[in-house]
């Protein structure tokens, strides 16, 4: 047949060779099968498949009008970390005193992040099904705060290492054993200057600590309670039978338990400086 005076081989033929020098073209070998392939075949340019080192990622900045977004699977993402050991301060002791709150730790809190702290997240987040890394990041925290109630004041100091307040007027002359009901600390005070402060524990409901300027009036090393037969070394009474001593009850449960009446001292390294610094007569000053 043919076509503008062309026949219709001739004018394939000549198509083809066009389409060949604007594409570019390779020829192809019959298949294995033995059958024969169209000899030309065309390479449209934007037609290959990406190869597997292309980048499929959406260019940056892309809108509404950008490219469609890659459909591989987003890398797995991990929680930012909060907390790990070594780290302290107020946010560890929270968290301390919430992993208390569940029976994960038991000592503290400390304030500190450190290895028992660790190992109590790690058991937390095993319990839970989280990865049990020792650190507390943003996922483990979520999980805890909503077990938990917002610590107060003495969970969070449960075994003292709180501030202390502004000392009262009557301790800034002087040597002056400066004890503050409110927040539970003893400063050791001369000429208006804290040599030393520690975390110290008062009277129960029936039994409460005498507020008021005292005098130490007598010091006792070994010192054992006659009337309750307990240990009460490195006395210093300065009101009848009540003393600023150390107090192995105190040490071991915190601010769980009290006292007879008496300043109960945690830290005995503390107190012992305290009593061989300490003289008869100086001042005591008990206030809120």
């Amino acid at each position: 047949m043919r076509i503008g005076g062309m026949r219709r081989p001739a004018l394939v033929a000549t198509a083809a060779v066009a389409l060949a020098a604007l594409y570019g073209c390779t020829v192809q070998a019959p298949g294995q099968d033995g059958r024969h392939r169209s000899p030309v075949h065309i390479d449209i340019p934007g037609s290959r498949t990406p190869s597997a080192h292309r980048s499929t990622a959406p260019p940056s900045g892309g809108g509404a009008g950008g490219s469609a977004p890659s459909t591989s699977p987003p890398a797995a993402t991990t929680a930012p970390v909060l907390w790990s050991r070594g780290d302290s301060g107020r946010d560890v002791r929270e968290l301390q005193a919430r992993l208390r709150q569940v029976d994960w730790l038991f000592d503290g809190p400390t304030g500190t992040y450190d290895d028992l702290t660790e190992k109590a997240v790690s058991g937390f987040q095993g319990k839970r099904g989280l990865p049990r890394t020792g650190r507390t990041d943003t996922v483990t925290w979520q999980r805890l705060r909503a077990m938990t109630h917002e610590p107060g004041r003495w969970e969070l100091y449960l075994m003292g290492g709180q501030p202390a307040g502004a000392p009262d007027p009557r301790c800034l002359t002087g040597r002056v054993l400066c004890i503050d009901k409110t927040s539970r600390t003893l400063r050791w005070m001369v000429d208006g200057r804290t040599v030393s402060t520690m975390a110290v524990r008062f009277g129960a409901q029936y039994t409460p600590t005498r507020e008021g300027v005292f005098q130490v009036y007598w010091k006792s090393r070994h010192h054992v309670s006659t009337l309750y037969h307990s240990p009460m070394p490195y006395a210093m009474f300065f009101s009848g039978g009540q003393a600023v001593h150390y107090s192995y009850d105190f040490a071991a449960r915190g601010y769980a338990g009290g006292s007879h009446g008496c300043v109960n001292v945690r830290d005995e390294a503390a107190v012992s400086r305290l009593f061989a610094e300490v003289r008869v007569g100086d001042k005591v000053v008990v206030y809120w």
